[in-house]
């Protein structure tokens, strides 16, 4: 699971920005403006059938600062990210 759902910067980071535009959901902010340090993101490649699958997770950033629930709180009742 991505970090960015519990940090305090997810709605202003360029990375999450990115990484919502890999999995073509719906953008937090179309302007972020929070230029992460040292974001690690893991590309999961899974292939089903001819339909070739990447999942994008935040792992690790310098400037991750936890916010527990901070994305759920910017979505009320969606389905929080996997």
């Amino acid at each position: 699971m991505c970090i960015c759902v519990n940090c305090y910067f997810v709605d202003r980071c360029i990375t999450y920005h990115a990484v919502e535009g890999q999995h073509q959901e719906p953008h937090l902010t179309h302007n972020p403006d929070f230029e992460p340090q040292e974001p690690s993101i893991n590309v999961n490649i899974r292939t089903k059938d001819e339909i070739i699958e990447m999942e994008w997770d935040v792992v690790g950033c310098l400037s991750f600062l936890r916010e527990n629930g901070k994305w759920a709180s910017l979505r009320p009742g969606e389905p929080i990210p996997t």
